[in-house]
């Protein structure tokens, strides 16, 4: 048996006005969450505990993001919270404040066992 990623989402969240890198991590996990339907889990008999989980989060301000926080946002499997140096900080001059831009992928795997779940040639 092998790990084997079988999901792959993509999302992005902000936090408009308080700077805080941990909401917009958040946002961005449940914008990439909130694309997906895992009926896979119960159309084939797989437990959903079984996803090995990996979140990725870039925002600017790494250090700042409270990985315990961002991981309560997936309801299954282990999880994993990577966050590195990405997303996007918008500086308002003008009012003295940024608006924190966070990006995430989810990847969730499983340990399946080699020619299960194929399809014929």
């Amino acid at each position: 048996m092998s790990y084997k990623r079988i999901i792959l989402e993509m999302g992005t969240g902000n936090d408009l006005y308080g700077e805080d890198y941990t909401k917009a991590a958040i946002r961005a996990v449940q914008d990439a969450l909130h694309h997906s339907s895992l009926t896979l889990f119960r159309s084939l008999g797989i437990d959903r505990e079984s996803m090995n989980i990996t979140v990725t989060v870039g925002v600017q301000k790494p250090e700042q993001v409270d990985k315990e926080a961002v991981a309560k946002q997936v309801p299954f499997g282990t999880v994993n919270v990577k966050v590195e140096v990405g997303g996007l900080n918008v500086v308002d001059p003008e009012q003295d404040t940024v608006t924190v831009i966070a990006a995430a992928a989810i990847a969730a795997r499983l340990d399946l066992p080699d020619g299960r779940f194929t399809l014929p040639a």
